[in-house]
């Protein structure tokens, strides 16, 4: 079971977080009229979204239960490579290198056709506390 913290946003868009390790996080989202365009698409907002949230969480895996890491966006990046319009898609994010304060994390989504639609990468800063492992109390 992975432990997170109860988020109203993610929550309203709807995404789930599906794999989350040291490193490395998996989101996925049922797409749904809520989420499409006025062509019918996938808003690219939602498709942002997705990257922002996975490369955060692939900074913020926690060894400690009961604890938790945060940390803020600083920068984003998204470059649109395809699309969807149903079916689930899923954003994998990876930390790739980072300081004690800082790190940088790429994502990629992919459609239910195994198709990459988007890239992108974002720069995080940890909250205080969660600079170490092993997070600080829930």
């Amino acid at each position: 079971m992975i432990h997170d913290i109860e988020s109203g946003f993610r929550n309203l868009v709807g995404f789930r977080l599906v794999e989350w390790s040291l490193d490395y996080a998996v989101v996925e989202l049922e797409i749904g009229h809520q989420h499409m365009n006025r062509s019918k698409v996938l808003h690219g907002g939602v498709i942002t979204t997705l990257i922002d949230c996975v490369c955060g969480y692939a900074g913020c895996y926690c060894t400690r239960p009961g604890h938790v890491r945060k940390a803020v966006t600083l920068s984003l990046t998204t470059s649109f490579t395809g699309q969807a319009s149903g079916g689930i898609i899923q954003a994998i994010g990876r930390k790739r290198a980072g300081g004690r304060k800082i790190y940088v994390a790429t994502a990629e989504v992919i459609n239910d056709k195994g198709e990459v639609i988007a890239i992108g990468e974002s720069t995080q800063r940890y909250r205080t506390g969660s600079e170490h492992p092993e997070g600080v109390p829930a």
